[in-house]
């Protein structure tokens, strides 16, 4: 275990460090409160990013060593500077129509007037996230040549949708078109327009993705260090990747804002997590958990429909962030029993 979660560990100890500084810095005999704000915020993330570990494993065994490696230093930057400190200002920025820089200042010296546009600017940065993963959940279902099935009586019958071409659009767009009659008229539009962008932004990204890769099988090498289409698929692969990462993190970004206001706080308590996400991953890509245990990607993928809906919903109705983490983790849960369970059987025969 120390082998995968050493750089954890490390990140953990500089976050810790870091938040208690900054947290002395802001007002002296903070420091531990702002240790325990960015601890449970690590834990929140975790919690809500479990199945994202497992998705993202599925699509990591996929690739070379090299680019694994990849998804650890260079997605983790992204994934720490990019969604958990940019994100977020550059949405403020865009919605408050005001200068980037100014709101980076705003971030760090007028919290609660922060917090307050990075609020009004939820609907439309949820209802994105929500689309791009409820694209995600219906493509992995609605697939007929998939050949194993975890919930049989279920999924063996909506994978027969895969051969409707665009079903999953018309689903997709239908839960927008409902979830928009609930929004006060004002905000329908920007919300509408970020949902089809989550749903236009998927299947760009799926389909060079597709694209790529059968492009990459017919060259000579079997991995991502070989010519030229392979490392680009492996690339589409990894920017794939980032996205669906970039989707699950949206909850928890806007979600962190009830437990504190301080962004350079919720950037490391967030970053904490992402590593711990990240680390785990490769464990599961390095010990093939998902060939040991064939229904955790079913599990994480109802876990990401569930998620998808509650994104959709909490545009027009907050959820707490714990209802999302303890229903997805329940998913993971019953999928991993139903693992242990079937290789008993298997073992039996």
């Amino acid at each position: 275990m120390m082998k995968y979660f050493t750089g954890s560990y490390i990140v953990t100890a500089i976050g810790l460090l870091l938040a208690y500084i900054w947290g002395e810095h802001v007002h002296i005999g903070s420091g531990f409160e702002c240790i325990f704000i960015a601890l449970v915020l690590s834990i929140l993330e975790i919690s809500l990013s479990f199945d994202n570990a497992v998705v993202n494993a599925a699509r990591l065994e996929k690739m070379s060593p090299k680019w694994q490696h990849r998804f650890l230093t260079w997605g983790i930057i992204i994934a720490v500077f990019g969604m958990r400190f940019l994100f977020p200002i550059l949405v403020v920025s865009i919605f408050a129509n005001v200068g980037l820089v100014e709101v980076a200042k705003m971030a760090i010296s007028d919290a609660d007037r922060y917090a307050h546009y990075l609020h009004v600017s939820h609907p439309p940065i949820i209802t994105f996230g929500g689309t791009f993963l409820m694209m995600l959940f219906f493509s992995y279902f609605f697939n007929s040549q998939k050949d194993i099935h975890w919930i049989k009586v279920l999924e063996e019958k909506i994978s027969h949708f895969g051969d409707f071409k665009g079903i999953q659009v018309v689903l997709t767009l239908f839960a927008l078109y409902v979830m928009q009659n609930f929004l006060p008229e004002a905000t329908r539009l920007e919300v509408v327009i970020a949902g089809i962008w989550g749903v236009m932004v998927y299947l760009l990204i799926d389909g060079l993705t597709h694209m790529l890769d059968k492009h990459g099988q017919n060259l000579p090498s079997s991995h991502c260090g070989g010519g030229l289409g392979l490392k680009s698929s492996c690339f589409a692969g990894f920017l794939y990747l980032e996205l669906i990462d970039a989707s699950f993190s949206l909850d928890g970004v806007l979600g962190a804002f009830a437990l504190s206001k301080d962004i350079l706080i919720i950037t490391i308590g967030l970053s904490i997590g992402a590593m711990f996400v990240r680390s785990l991953t490769i464990m599961l890509v390095e010990k093939k958990t998902l060939t040991q245990y064939i229904y955790l990607e079913h599990g994480a993928h109802w876990a990401i429909g569930a998620l998808s809906a509650i994104m959709l919903f909490s545009a027009v109705h907050e959820v707490p962030e714990v209802v999302t983490g303890l229903l997805g983790l329940g998913f993971i849960i019953a999928a991993f029993i139903s693992s242990l369970i079937h290789n008993k059987r298997q073992s039996m025969l």
